[in-house]
């Protein structure tokens, strides 16, 4: 084979030169067919380009050792950190899985109401869009399609890109500097509903309908082309190719995270029954009632520094029965005594981060009501005294919204820590005016020195949240950085 042809390895050694030296005649004679072999005058020939194996042998073995080694040790190294992005990976979507699930053990009447309408969705009882307000919000219904809830997805919020209320966006472009709350988190106002829940609950107030974080998917919900679209192709590929369909982790639309708010009955606007109480005064007994339950709201919409409570967002049912079964004659009837109950909705613009600026401070609508200029009542002042004045109590409140709101993907333990700063305020003025039997509207229209609330407050003790100082002390060490006048 020529040694030019481009089939010869450019490793292959060179042949040997076997020439005769000049000038040696004395010591290698010339002898026809003798020779020797001569070392050319310049050193070593070097590897060529690409053949590392050439200078590996070159090298010592115990260099060559370690080199291995070093390659194996990264090798396992970089296997190990795939193994556990792996891990990661599975473990978020097991995770992600159970929440989608929906269960809660400790409810399990809320969880029942939730499978049914799950089970509603599968037969084609879709939620419906309620065309009120100014986010995404639809009503649930069971499989008879009775309304059992109300849901609100995250991503059809005011701030959410598919919130499908055209007003809101077209207020949000033309005029963003007015648009939304810069006082509140972003698109976190299905948490603040499901922690409106869990405070009332925590406090016993029991005007709240329970409500918490589902996630639920629906052909009605407000989705993009592009989520519609896989999901009819997913579909597709599941009644074409049935091989192919199976290894989908999901057929159908995405769940989406929302407030899942079971639906009261027989509830009207506030401002409905109050101008009828203005015109019908109602009996003294039944004034009371509505007293007592006007308190709770009062309560919990100043420990949860609620922006957005009119008269229009809380419900009151005010029911006066007769029962005349157990009479013959129809000319007597028993008149039971009248039952009046109020419901706490739309708590989705609370637990801000610091206090409403003074060009928009969002007051409680509630501070110009008639009932508000009645103090405290000794009923309220046992019921919830004793709660928020207990260090322990407040402790195990903060850490339940902690791990309430962790949930969220954007979640922002800074941006936490400020809004349970400010619900630590609300409380410590809670608890001093309900100890002075205060009126309600002196929550936020008197100039005392109880307005005066905290962005940050440094306390005693800290137990198990990481980063957060501590909680409420019976000698209320506080440290005040910044304070913001409710007035």
């Amino acid at each position: 084979m020529d040694e030019t042809s481009p089939l010869v390895s450019p490793e292959r050694a060179q042949p040997p030169d076997y020439t005769f030296p000049s000038g040696s005649s004395a010591h290698f004679p010339q002898v026809p067919g003798g020779a020797v072999r001569v070392a050319a005058a310049a050193g070593p020939v070097p590897s060529p380009p690409g053949s590392p194996g050439h200078d590996r042998e070159r090298q010592p073995l115990l260099d060559r050792a370690r080199g291995a080694a070093a390659q194996g040790q990264t090798q396992t190294v970089a296997a190990q950190a795939q193994a556990l992005a792996a891990q990661a990976a599975v473990a978020a979507h097991a995770a992600q899985a159970h929440r989608e699930r929906n269960e809660f053990p400790e409810d399990p009447e809320f969880e029942a109401v939730v499978r049914q309408a799950e089970l509603a969705i599968e037969r084609g009882i879709f939620p419906e869009r309620i065309y009120q307000g100014s986010s995404g919000s639809y009503f649930v219904k069971d499989p008879q399609g009775k309304i059992i809830a109300v849901f609100k997805p995250k991503n059809e919020e005011p701030y959410g890109q598919l919130n499908p209320k055209w007003t809101k966006w077209l207020q949000k472009l033309c005029c963003p500097c007015c648009f939304g709350r810069d006082c509140l988190v972003l698109n976190q106002g299905y948490l603040s509903e499901a922690g409106a829940s869990l405070v009332d609950q925590k406090l016993e107030l029991n005007i709240v309908p329970r409500t918490k974080v589902v996630y639920l998917a629906s052909e009605t919900f407000n989705y993009s082309a592009i989520d519609r679209v896989k999901s009819r192709g997913k579909r597709l590929a599941l009644e074409k190719v049935p091989k192919v369909g199976q290894r989908f982790n999901r057929i159908g639309l995405p769940p989406k995270v929302g407030s899942f708010q079971l639906f009261v009955e027989s509830y009207k606007d506030a401002d409905y029954w109050l101008r009828r109480f203005e015109a019908e005064p109602l009996p003294e007994n039944t004034n009371r009632q509505l007293l007592l339950q006007f308190e709770r709201l009062v309560v919990l919409d100043y420990i949860i520094r609620n922006t957005d409570r009119g008269n229009d967002n809380w419900l009151i049912k005010y029911d006066c029965p007769m029962d005349s079964s157990n009479s013959r004659d129809t000319d007597w009837v028993v008149v039971k005594e009248p039952v009046i109950k109020v419901a706490a909705i739309d708590n989705g613009l609370a637990f801000p981060l610091k206090h409403p600026d003074s060009w928009r401070a969002y007051p409680f609508y509630w501070a110009w009501l008639p009932q508000a200029k009645i103090p405290f009542s000794q009923e309220i002042k046992d019921l919830i005294l004793p709660k928020i004045s207990d260090p322990n109590f407040v402790k195990d409140l903060e850490e339940d919204l902690y791990e309430l709101f962790k949930k969220d993907p954007g979640f922002d333990r800074g941006q936490f820590h400020k809004q349970i700063a400010v619900m630590r305020g609300q409380i410590i003025t809670e608890a001093a005016s309900a100890a002075q039997i205060r009126p309600a509207e002196d929550l936020f229209l008197a100039p005392s020195p109880w307005c005066c609330v905290c962005d940050q407050v440094t306390l005693l003790r800290s137990r198990r949240l990481p980063g957060l100082h501590g909680t409420l002390s019976s000698h209320m060490c506080l440290k005040h950085s910044r304070a913001h006048w409710l007035c």
